[in-house]
């Protein structure tokens, strides 16, 4: 079991030496941990944010547990050294195409969602983001127009069997949850997404039992504050699935609970909070761990098919909350060692 861990900036070394906490704890056979440097630190250390010893490092692994990268200091440099330019490079690198984000209330956490206890407590979602096109990951420039003025440009597009292959991950999902799949796009005003829809509604022929939905992304925000308990599953591109999946975490409570897994074809994958750097609490010992710990859940359950541990510290983690284990994020007082530590021991 070998698994890569790139701490990052910011809170990540912190996050992230509490999830090898509970790695470590679980006393798993052939557990092998390689640190690796990534982001604003490894630029800082070798002049690029990602190495090429971490990034071999990183496809030597069976999976990899990820921190968060960012750094102020980083601000000025230009775009493909900055630490942000690592996660990219690592997508595609290791052909990392679908980011998986599920976002559940945990009981007695009503209080903390920005939504009504009645609306907050029937969350239970996953949200299938497509990694490696969109505007992201296209053409993109800073041009000067005939009369003199700077136009910045981004090129949003898809192929279709980039769509294809991102959508039978969609409806593999739902058929592991409650077989419903809601297709969030933009196809009233964008070709790309027009293409998105056709290219589902095809790949939808073989999946007979899943119901499966379109919703433009405008509504889509909408409706996961008015009703975020009729979402089951839902697929959408990179930029609107960036978006809706931090909205996802602040009606779940907080971003310091969402973790997240990004798949290849086949089991390798990268597992990280979804929250940022936080350069601000950044060596205070007070970030949340849970979002990465959650993250180590995912690693054991899909690269390594390890379900009942998976399941174990998941339970852990919502017998923490219920008892009262919040960090600041949550209301509460905890520090990022002292979670860690509760949620060890109901392990």
């Amino acid at each position: 079991m070998k698994i890569a861990v790139l701490p990052g900036d910011g809170i990540g070394p912190e996050v992230t030496h509490e999830a090898v906490r509970v790695l470590e704890a679980l006393g798993l056979p052939g557990l092998e941990l390689t640190a690796a440097p990534v982001g604003g630190a490894a630029y800082k250390a070798s002049g690029h944010p990602l190495p090429a010893e971490t990034l071999a490092i990183a496809k030597a692994a069976d999976a990899i547990l990820f921190g968060a990268v960012g750094d102020p200091d980083c601000d000025g440099l230009e775009r493909s050294l900055r630490p942000e330019q690592a996660i990219l490079g690592l997508r595609k690198e290791l052909g990392l195409f679908a980011n998986l984000r599920p976002a559940k209330l945990f009981k007695g956490l009503e209080d903390a969602s920005a939504l009504r206890p009645e609306v907050s407590s029937a969350i239970d979602l996953l949200i299938v983001r497509e990694l490696n096109g969109d505007v992201y990951f296209g053409e993109k420039g800073i041009r000067t127009l005939p009369d003199g003025r700077r136009q910045g440009w981004d090129m949003m597009a898809y192929a279709e069997d980039e769509v294809r292959r991102i959508a039978h991950v969609g409806f593999r999902a739902a058929i592991g949850r409650r077989n419903k799949l809601c297709s969030v796009d933009k196809a009233n005003v964008l070709e790309t997404s027009q293409l998105w829809r056709d290219v589902v509604i095809e790949v939808s022929a073989d999946y007979p039992e899943v119901e499966l939905s379109h919703m433009y992304v405008d509504n889509a925000a909408m409706q996961l504050v008015r009703n975020p308990g009729q979402f089951d599953v839902m697929v959408t591109g990179n930029l609107f699935g960036d978006i809706l999946s931090d909205q996802a975490s602040m009606c779940v409570g907080s971003i310091g609970l969402l973790a997240s897994a990004s798949l290849s074809e086949g089991t390798q994958g990268l597992y990280e909070p979804i929250h940022g750097s936080a350069p601000d609490i950044a060596g205070k010992g007070l970030a949340n761990p849970m979002a990465t710990v959650l993250s180590a859940a995912m690693l054991l359950r899909h690269s390594f098919g390890l379900e009942g541990e998976a399941a174990r510290i998941e339970a852990a983690v919502a017998r923490a909350l219920a008892d009262g284990a919040r960090g600041a994020d949550l209301g509460g007082s905890l520090g990022t060692v002292a979670i860690a530590d509760a949620i060890l021991e109901r392990l």
